[in-house]
């Protein structure tokens, strides 16, 4: 298959998603699959650069007192002098502890919404990355139009947990929607985590995985590793079904990885739901769900 350098954000306008699971697992399943990826921590809780081990760079200031999200975004200089490896082909961009403020001066500056685009994007992606993945923050705001518009590219992760509806609607009412009034963006996949939950009885799993393969706006996002028909609910609503459990499945070893600040395939390479975070990257790939 023929492929071509793209980059994606991973946002949901609601904390607890899985947002950073799925961001980094991503990141490094492309890594694998193509030899060279970049994520972006542009969260300003930073869970994904502490969790890798990289406190100091969370909290580290230039002698001047400014960071390294503050020197790209705003003052122009190279990302490649802040960027640290994770893992084979993988690299990370830090978050700041400050991004914050990062944010607030975006607000203020000439094109502020097109900072993360311009200085660190379009220089890295096709010349040092085939692929750049974006770990959004869970609130609207200028870091997350510098994500939507650096990327035009959109995966939302599902976990089901109350309020997953919220997030959904606001996500694609709020980002989307008010996105797609000034540049192109493409949600390129749905994706429903750490279900763990029977669907043959009436579980939050059900009502999730029900929703978004019956809704008309979202059904063909859904990654076939998580898609359902009509005729895979019949069967399962008549005791028949004996297809495999949909979604990203539950697994100690997710949660484990997490922990050790690593990604899922360096911990565990035998992990049964690598399979599925390695079709969300070949969706990536392709720029689209197929059937």
């Amino acid at each position: 298959m023929q492929t071509e350098p793209r980059a994606v954000s991973v946002g949901i306008l609601k904390g607890g998603f899985a947002k950073t699971t799925t961001a980094l697992n991503l990141a490094r399943e492309l890594a694998h699959r193509n030899e060279r990826a970049l994520v972006v921590d542009l969260d300003d809780n930073g869970h994904m650069t502490l969790n890798l081990g990289f406190e100091d760079r969370y909290n580290s200031t230039d002698d001047d007192g400014s960071n390294h999200a503050e020197a790209v975004l705003l003052e122009g200089e190279d990302p490649r002098e802040y960027v640290v490896n994770v893992a084979e082909g993988l690299d990370l961009f830090p978050a700041h502890e400050d991004l914050e403020s990062v944010q607030s001066a975006l607000k203020e500056a000439t094109m502020g919404t097109t900072r993360l685009k311009r200085d660190l994007v379009d220089p890295l992606l096709g010349e040092e990355y085939d692929y750049v993945v974006i770990d959004c923050p869970a609130n609207r705001g200028k870091l997350n139009d510098n994500a939507m518009y650096a990327t035009g590219n959109l995966i939302i992760p599902l976990r089901p947990e109350n309020g997953y509806e919220t997030g959904l609607t606001n996500t694609l009412d709020r980002l989307v929607q008010e996105a797609r009034e000034y540049f192109e963006l493409n949600i390129l996949a749905v994706v429903p985590s750490d279900l763990r939950k029977r669907i043959d009885q009436s579980t939050r799993d059900r009502k999730l995985l029900r929703e978004i393969t019956t809704r008309d706006a979202i059904d063909h996002l859904v990654p076939n590793f998580a898609y359902l028909s009509e005729g895979d609910w019949a069967a399962i609503d008549a005791g028949d079904y004996n297809g495999d459990l949909p979604g990203i499945r539950y697994r100690a070893a997710i949660d484990d990885a997490h922990q050790e600040g690593v990604p899922l395939r360096d911990y565990d390479p035998e992990c049964d739901q690598l399979g599925a975070y390695d079709e969300l990257a070949a969706i990536v790939e392709r720029g689209e769900v197929t059937r």
